[in-house]
């Protein structure tokens, strides 16, 4: 067979070095056991795929790896690593046989170093044999066994050792060739007890392996007749792995360079020429270049994985010193310096992927390492990534910043940031601050900005309210405290440091014409949106309708000191602050009367100074027509063309009489106001406690008023409540309009309460008539009868007075009582008596020519004129200083009677007692007693029908004496007429009775 290789000469010498030094054979066997059963116990697939990434590295052509499980014939099965590339060499089998003496070891571009990892094969297989187009080679367990076994200087070992031998040591040459399209294949034919291991491998070999080995494209792994490819595509940085079907992106950063000569010094031979490092980091992406972490722990691979356990949730191969097991790296300069890379090369993958808070997830976790090197890489990681400028600026595009100069909201959204960016310092955006990003940032040291830090920052900076509406709407939801400190700006350009107190307008509220007020009054703009305003009522800030505003005590008490401002030339311009009232009471709809105190705004009047409104007249109204010239001022002519006449009357300028209210009448500031309250308590009687007052009505400037006749219309139409009567303690009495037109010559230059309703019989004679519509008549209320005229103490003592006068009559049945009503109603009065009285409805006398009648039966012996008492004698002589009829007569009987007798005996007696009510006869005895009938009864010198004397009533006998004496004695005077019907006619008493039955 041919040995294109000289096998046998490397036998020869292998066999030789044995048989001269068994120790040396033990020594190979020793370290080929280690390297199987230790470091590259579970390599085989990734040993394999090294070797094919390196011959096409040699070979510059890209490679391709295929790894073919078959069955062998025999009931076994072979793996079949095929792979194109630079073929098998003397060189590369001497490194195949020779343990640690790799033949790559002047190739910078190899990933092998070491010339053990072929090794791995001895896991599976106990013949592998190695097929190139330039030859091949095999190794046998079997045959080395048996070449052992013929040196007698080893066969004590080899039985020591079971027949343990070094397989590797010895290689034989090996027909076959590789497959069309592939430079070399190792063959293993598979140990029985490894073909299952093997088979899992195989399934389980992922595209992962392909970011290690760089030279290496595909792998075709062929399982069962099925072909799985595992290819790379894409350059660095952007990395697409396949694997069959599925693709995965990763995102790769590498980091090149050769480490100093002086770091390699204590270091193997074999590894003192390789300076040339590549140190590779890659992570998986998503669709959008997102990160996506590896599951934790990963493997440092250095280009195999070690175990060496890694807490960065990314693939992390670097040519770290390994220890004797191939398992661990090895402590000291070498590794510190590509720790050194690893940690630049880290913070330039997290630094290279997209801005997106996934890359948080990247970030090293302080105290989470799995090991020393761990630690070292995660404490070198994070020392870079605090320093490296990656973090992205929100808002400011593709700009970076450390995090040392980074910021995060602690309760951060989208509009937050947005409306903080520029104003909070390197501010990251919305995203980067969710609870699974924290500990990371903490990390990193990317200092947290709280609601109310930020709250700090944006005092005293200047921005439009456009953006504070947005900042507004943005905190919208934090909590209260923490905003206590939130700057409002407002609308006449100052800031109001707190929301507390601050007016909030409403649409259609004229800010831009109140800033003369003065007010707290926000930016329009600044509290557009809903979510803005929302948040400043619940931090204090007070919403302002135009109403609301107004009822502002500040409001008020510009409004109340505008005159004064005007007259002294304060600051503030007295035309711009009514302007921003009059804006201010059009907007809010104010009625007039509705807020008084708006008539003490300062306006122009018309002779070019200023005048409180509620003292200047709208010029051209018709009440500017009624009062005196000058009495009040006129409204400048440019002010009351350009407002409506709304707003004028609703702050006081008069195109109509002004009505004012009060809590009581000393708190009215109006003509005759104490007058009217002293005549409303005269109403009251003299007994009665002071009065409590309801709230009183008034109407102003009455006493101004020249041109009645056209301002009594006005009136008409004042507000009811102007016209209202007072009800003082239950008793209504007038109010103040109606009493001061009733005693001020108004009508026809005449007072109301001096005239009579038109319509009045009761005071025909006594006044004139009022000449006046209806309406008006209905609230002036002129009086309709003597109860009218009585209800008013100067009405009764006018009455008194026209009751004398000559000029005048009275109704019969008005003179009958009016006396005697005029009494009751000047009691206790002092009033002077008349000059004259009235004794019938056209005759007036001399006080001096009359007496009261004081009883009925004096009447004949009176020779003075008789004032009628109407029932109270005795009063009406007092109110009108006059004797009594009793008191001038001095007479007694002087007749004899012809009989007495009882009064129930006189004939048609039970007929008047029928007259006079059954219910007297019951109740008193009226006809019991005795009465004395003269023929011709004299008293006095003089003939007189009847007369009572020391109880006893003496009578002519006729039935008109009979009557009035039975009517006076039972108190039933009016009845007299009836009674003496009654004794005229006594056989109509059964008539008389039955009509008295009768139901009117």
């Amino acid at each position: 067979m041919p040995d294109p290789f000289d096998t046998a000469e490397l036998r020869r010498r292998v066999l030789a070095a044995w048989t001269g030094s068994p120790a040396r054979f033990r020594e190979d066997a020793n370290a080929e056991e280690d390297l199987v059963r230790g470091g590259y116990r579970d390599r085989l697939l990734v040993e394999l795929a090294q070797n094919a990434a390196d011959a096409a590295a040699r070979a510059g052509v890209p490679g391709r790896l295929r790894l073919e499980l078959v069955e062998d014939g025999a009931g076994g099965e072979v793996l079949r690593a095929a792979n194109t590339g630079a073929p098998l060499d003397p060189a590369g089998v001497q490194g195949l046989a020779s343990l640690r003496a790799s033949a790559k070891r002047d190739d910078p571009a190899s990933v092998g170093r070491f010339g053990v990892g072929f090794a791995a094969v001895l896991a599976v297989s106990d013949e592998p044999a190695v097929l190139s187009t330039t030859g091949g080679v095999a190794f046998s367990a079997a045959r080395t066994r048996a070449a052992v076994a013929a040196v007698p200087e080893l066969t004590g070992e080899l039985a020591r050792r079971d027949g343990g031998v070094p397989v590797l040591r010895l290689p034989w040459p090996a027909e076959g060739a590789p497959p069309a399209g592939f430079a070399t294949e190792v063959v293993l034919p598979l140990r029985a007890g490894s073909r299952a291991a093997v088979r899992a491998a195989l399934e389980e070999l992922g595209a992962e392996l392909l970011l290690a080995l760089t030279g290496l494209e595909a792998v075709d792994v062929v399982l069962d007749g099925a072909v799985r490819t595992l290819s790379r595509g894409l350059p660095a940085p952007k990395v697409r792995l396949r694997d069959g079907d599925r693709t995965t992106t990763w995102y790769v950063v590498e980091r090149s360079g050769e480490l100093p000569a002086e770091l390699l010094a204590d270091r193997p031979v074999e590894e003192r020429e390789r300076r040339a490092y590549t140190v590779t980091w890659a992570v998986p992406v998503d669709d959008d270049g997102r990160p996506v972490p590896l599951p934790l722990p990963q493997r440092v691979h250095g280009p195999t994985p070690s175990d060496e356990p890694l807490t960065l949730p990314a693939r992390l191969i670097a040519p770290f010193p390994l220890g004797p097991d191939r398992r661990h790296v090895l402590p000291g300069p070498v590794t510190d310096a590509l720790v050194a890379v690893a940690a630049e090369g880290y913070a330039a993958l997290l630094a290279a992927l997209p801005p997106d808070p996934a890359v948080l997830a990247l970030v090293p976790r302080i105290g989470l390492a799995g090991g020393e090197l761990d630690a070292a890489l995660g404490t070198a990681a994070l020392g870079r990534l605090r320093a490296a400028a990656w973090l992205p600026v929100a808002g400011a595009g593709e700009e970076r910043q450390p995090p040392a100069r980074a910021a995060v909201l602690a309760e951060a959204t989208e509009p937050r940031v947005a409306a903080l960016t520029g104003v909070v310092p390197g501010l990251l955006p919305a995203d980067w601050s969710r609870r699974s990003g924290a500990p990371a940032l903490a990390a990193l040291g990317v200092r947290a900005v709280g609601t109310a830090e930020a709250v700090e920052a944006v005092r005293g900076v200047d921005r439009a309210p456009s953006w504070w509406a947005g900042l507004y709407a943005a905190l919208d939801g934090a909590d209260r405290e923490d905003l206590a400190a939130l700057p409002v700006p407002l609308a006449d350009g100052r800031t109001a440091h707190g929301p507390a107190g601050v007016l909030l307008p409403d649409a259609g509220l004229p800010v831009e014409r109140l800033g003369p007020l003065g007010l707290r009054m926000a930016a329009p703009e600044a509290v557009a949106p809903p979510a803005a305003r929302r948040l400043l009522e619940r931090l204090g800030a007070r919403p302002a309708t135009a109403a609301g505003v107004l009822a502002d005590p500040e409001v008020r008490a510009v409004v109340e000191g505008s005159l004064d401002a005007a007259e002294d030339a304060w600051d503030a311009d007295p035309a711009a602050l009514a302007d921003a009232v009059l804006a201010l009471v059009a907007a809010a709809g104010t009625a007039p009367g509705e807020l008084p105190w708006l008539a003490e705004l300062a306006l122009p009047d018309a002779d070019g100074g200023w005048a409180p409104a509620g003292e200047l007249v709208l010029p051209g109204s018709p009440f500017a027509a009624v009062l005196g010239p000058g009495s009040l001022g006129t409204l400048d002519a440019g002010t009351a063309a350009a407002t409506d006449p709304a707003v004028l009357r609703a702050v006081g300028v008069l195109d109509g009489f002004a009505v004012v209210a009060a809590e009581d009448p000393d708190e009215l500031d109006v003509d005759g106001a104490q007058e009217w309250a002293d005549a409303v308590l005269d109403r009251l009687p003299a007994d009665a406690p002071p009065p409590r007052w309801p709230a009183v009505t008034a109407v102003r400037d009455l006493e101004l008023v020249e041109d009645w006749p056209r301002a009594l219309p006005l009136l008409a139409a004042a507000p009811a409540e102007a016209w209202a009567d007072v009800p003082l303690d239950g008793v209504p009495v007038p109010g103040y309009l109606r009493w001061w037109l009733s005693t001020h010559r108004v009508l026809d230059d005449r007072r109301p309460d001096r005239l009579r309703h038109p319509e009045s019989r009761e005071l025909q004679g006594l006044y004139e008539p009022a000449r006046a519509g209806a309406e008006l008549l209905a609230l002036l209320r002129p009086p309709a009868t003597v109860a009218d005229v009585l209800a008013d103490v100067d009405g009764a003592v006018d009455l008194l007075d026209r009751l004398g006068n000559f000029a005048r009559t009275v109704p019969p049945a008005v003179l009958r009582t009016v006396y005697a009503r005029l009494a009751a109603a000047l009691d206790g009065v002092d009033v002077d008596p008349p000059e004259r009285v009235r004794v019938a409805p056209d005759r007036v006398v001399d006080a001096g020519d009359a007496v009261v009648l004081d009883a009925p039966w004096l009447q004949p012996l009176v020779d003075a004129a008789l004032v009628p008492a109407g029932g109270t004698p005795g009063a009406v002589a007092d109110l009108l200083d006059l004797p009594l009829a009793g008191e001038v007569v001095r007479a007694a009987v002087e007749s004899r009677p012809s009989r007495v007798v009882r009064w129930v005996e006189l004939p048609g007696a039970e007929l008047a007692a029928a007259r006079l009510g059954r219910s007297l006869l019951e109740g008193a005895a009226v006809l019991e007693g005795e009465v004395a009938l003269h023929d011709r009864l004299r008293v006095g010198g003089r003939a007189v029908p009847w007369w009572a004397e020391d109880g006893v009533f003496h009578v002519d006998g006729s039935p008109a004496a009979l009557g009035r004496a039975l009517a006076w004695r039972a108190g039933a005077w009016p009845l007299r007429q009836a009674l003496a019907e009654a004794f005229a006619c006594p056989d109509r008493a059964a008539e008389l009775a039955a009509e008295d039955a009768v139901d009117p």
